[in-house]
């Protein structure tokens, strides 16, 4: 039997001498304890080393994804398949079925021949001769950091520099453009005013000056190619009446370079959005289906790389843009911004200010899955974009009619009123009050009560000693009033018993300040008799 072992400095072939110690598989590490036993066990038969590098990350690369090399069939036509008959044995059962489809020779796999490229990978240093640790460590270590960056895929295609440099030279021409017709239209508006009002669009406003130059050239200048008929009349028109000074034809040919300038950043700019959109399509077709072409490269650019973008979680992504909003919130203990640069996204634009915080809390859940699938997966499809856009877009709809259905539809069944039911506004005792056994305060109410009705004569007795003083000059007249004030006095008394009856119904006032209001009725009814 034959051994296929792989290293970071080439293939190693080798011999096994004794079949009958891979029956025991669990002891099988005992026999590579030291690396005489392990010569016992197996015999180095061929080695082919890797001339650099670049091949030994090209072996590496087709070895985990299960194919044959170029180096790999070459070593194997030139030793093994002069043994034919010996079985080969490997570590991966993927590799094999490639080798024998292609090489027609016997494979195996199982774990006695995983437990044997152990036992090898551990005494690798003496049975591979003529090799130095040292360079088997260096190669190693090379071929690692070789393979990490395939594993990355860092394909022409997959580089998002380009994006970033887009997007912010975009932004800069924008910049520029705005600047340059701002100065077109304020130095061309001296000679001839009233057509900056009539051309709105920048760019026709710049091909018009550029093709009629002075003003008194628009009469002779057909301007159809960049004007509708009704604006091209109404130019004219302007132009046989215009309040703009003359100026020299120096002037005019610098106001018409400005416009050529003009012209051609435009057309640029419209290159350079082409490109982009190209792009973001090529390196993150589900971003771009999710937020658009330019808040996508505007997200990528503000993280740095589509790969930094996708280790931010949805939060961060939702509020990419607003760092000095937020700060300022968390600074100020107020609210946190809802959104950064996902607002321009399409989405979070058709909505309503009321939804718009949750469409973009979705929305950037939903985009920093896509941002992470365009970044690690393997697929360069935008089926999970278009279907994450479609649920979104099921999601807004159901928010937006939410707000509808209260106003008609069966809201409106649902928000109807009971009928009317006429309620009595004359009061009925209620008899829940009642108590069999009654407390304290009642009792003690209702004892002040009888008190007060037996003494009724004796209060009023008690009342004369105090009216004496008053009422010494006129002794006479009050002697003869006394059986009046004693009928009134009666009637007091009981006026006096259906206040104590009210107070007791209202429950309210404490037991001193009962004693106080009825000390200031007596001293009123005093008064009273005085008065009388």
């Amino acid at each position: 039997m034959l051994v296929l072992f792989e290293t970071a400095a080439g293939y190693a072939i080798f011999k096994v001498l004794d079949e009958s110690k891979l029956q025991e598989v669990d002891s099988l590490w005992k026999e590579f304890e030291t690396p005489e036993k392990a010569n016992k066990v197996v015999k180095l038969k061929h080695f082919e080393k890797f001339q650099d590098t670049t091949e030994a990350l090209a072996a590496a690369t087709a070895m985990t994804e299960g194919k044959m090399g170029k180096s790999l069939k070459k070593v194997l036509k030139k030793v093994v398949a002069k043994e034919a008959h010996e079985q080969l044995a490997i570590s991966d059962a993927k590799l094999g079925g490639v080798i024998k489809e292609k090489l027609n020779l016997s494979c195996v796999h199982s774990p006695a021949v995983a437990e044997l490229m152990r036992g090898i990978r551990t005494q690798m240093e003496s049975l591979i001769t003529g090799l130095p640790p040292r360079e088997i460590s260096a190669m190693s270590l090379g071929l690692a950091h070789s393979l990490s960056r395939y594993k990355l895929k860092f394909s022409p295609d997959k580089v998002d520099t380009m994006i970033v440099q887009a997007i912010s030279l975009l932004d800069d021409l924008d910049k520029e453009l705005n600047n340059y017709i701002m100065r077109c239209r304020e130095w061309y508006g001296w000679h001839f005013p009233e057509v900056g009002k009539i051309i709105t669009d920048n760019l026709a406003y710049c091909k018009s000056v550029r093709k009629i130059g002075a003003r008194t050239n628009v009469a002779t200048t057909d301007l159809s190619e960049h004007l509708p008929e009704e604006v091209e009349a109404e130019v004219k028109l302007a132009a046989e009446i215009s309040m703009g000074t003359e100026v020299s034809e120096e002037d005019i040919g610098n106001i018409m370079h400005l416009c050529d300038q003009v012209i051609e950043i435009t057309e640029y700019r419209t290159q350079l959005y082409d490109y982009l959109k190209n792009r973001m399509m090529a390196i993150a077709p589900n971003l771009t289906v999710m937020v658009g072409e330019l808040v996508g490269a505007r997200l990528i650019s503000h993280a740095g790389s589509l790969l930094n973008l996708a280790k931010h979680p949805a939060s961060t992504v939702q509020i990419l843009g607003a760092e000095k909003a937020l700060f300022r919130a968390l600074k100020t203990r107020r609210d946190t911004p809802k959104y950064g640069l996902i607002y321009h996204a399409s989405l979070v634009g058709q909505t309503s200010a009321k939804n718009k915080g949750k469409i973009s809390r979705m929305l950037a859940a939903k985009a920093s899955l896509a941002i992470r699938y365009d970044a690690l997966g393997e697929d360069t499809n935008a089926e999970m974009g278009v279907e994450n856009r479609a649920k979104l877009e099921a999601r807004l709809r159901h928010l937006e009619e939410k707000g509808i259905r209260r106003i008609s539809g069966t809201g409106k069944a649902m928000a109807k009123s009971d009928k009317y039911q006429h309620r009595s506004d004359v009061k009925v005792y209620d008899p829940s009050g009642d108590s069999t056994l009654p407390s304290v305060s009642k009792k003690r109410k209702f004892e002040e009560v009888e008190e007060e009705e037996v003494a009724t004569p004796v209060t009023v007795k008690t009342k004369k000693p105090k009216k004496e003083p008053v009422e010494e000059p006129e002794a006479s007249t009050a002697a003869e009033e006394t059986p009046k004030k004693k009928k009134k006095k009666s009637k007091k008394a009981e006026e006096e018993a259906m206040d104590v009856k009210e107070e007791e119904e209202e429950a309210t006032v404490s037991p001193t300040e009962e004693s106080s209001k009825k000390k200031k009725k007596k001293k009123k009814k005093v008064k009273e008799e005085e008065g009388d």
